[in-house]
């Protein structure tokens, strides 16, 4: 297997097993230790969403959100629009954007993993919501034609991907003139000495490592977009990860110096260049 298929691998078998989990009443973590593959544990996915977002959405489909961010809350969906969620897990994000884009809208959810899709489907129809369609398939590789979708969105899922310019290709290509790109992501503010960070990131829990916040800017106009923007949204402060850092045997007191305040929850806002087409 090469980096690629590893990674891929370790991230569908573990969001596999938080599915499980929470099918069976339990909580969708992820763990936190060299194993961990998936953004999930406080501070990262604690009070994301509030009571009134989540009424009339399934208790499973909360409970599996393993995200960092709140992209459907900052995204400005409107009523007709197409929105992709990309990795969207339990589907909690899909079903909040379903109903923000009636009438006349459909969200898409794309996920790689067996066990979320079937608990996804089972969230969309407790919640009775009908604009959903929820594709498998791997977010380098999205399963839609090219210019079909207004609003991409994902949730702490791109960090994920080890071809991160891939998935920025991907969603450029499905996007039709004028759409958003709008992504909650975990995102590092400067420069971090690369064993601390190797570090950190476990306890954030992405394999793959996240993107500085110039490399993000660089990969999405690469790949074609403009008017990127970068907004934090949650801070992580060394004391966050003090218990996980002594798991590890690292004294959280001796780097906080060096990672205070530089690893961030982020919203990343970007647009496919063209005139939005408002006509069907």
């Amino acid at each position: 297997m090469n980096e690629l298929e590893n990674i891929t691998q370790a991230v569908k078998e573990r969001y596999g097993e938080a599915a499980s989990r929470v099918s069976s009443g339990g909580v969708a973590s992820c763990g936190a230790g060299p194993s961990s593959t998936c953004c999930g544990g406080d501070p990262i996915t604690a009070n994301l969403y509030d009571v009134g977002q989540t009424a009339g959405i399934p208790e499973h489909a909360v409970m599996a959100s393993l995200g960092c961010g709140n992209p459907t809350a900052l995204a400005e969906l409107k009523p007709g629009e197409i929105v992709l969620d990309l990795g969207s897990g339990g589907g909690i994000d899909v079903l909040l954007s379903a109903k923000r884009v009636r009438p006349g809208g459909k969200a898409y959810g794309l996920d790689m993993t067996d066990e979320m899709l079937v608990l996804a489907r089972e969230n969309q129809k407790k919640a009775s919501v009908t604009n959903v369609e929820f594709l498998k398939g791997e977010i380098e590789n999205i399963p839609l034609p090219a210019n079909s979708v207004d609003v991409v969105i994902s949730n702490c899922v791109i960090n994920l991907s080890a071809d991160k310019d891939r998935v920025l290709a991907e969603a450029f290509r499905v996007l039709r003139p004028g759409g958003r790109f709008a992504v909650s992501d975990v995102v590092v503010r400067g420069d971090v000495p690369a064993d601390i960070r190797k570090n950190i990131e476990l306890w954030v829990g992405c394999v793959a490592g996240a993107l500085r916040e110039s490399e993000y800017v660089a990969k999405l106009s690469a790949a074609g977009f403009e008017e990127v923007t970068i907004e934090a949204t949650r801070v992580y402060r060394v004391q966050d990860a003090q218990q996980f850092l002594r798991a590890q045997g690292i004294d959280a007191d001796a780097i906080a110096a060096e990672v205070e305040g530089k690893f961030i929850s982020a919203f990343i806002r970007a647009r496919k260049p063209g005139a939005a087409n408002t006509v069907r």
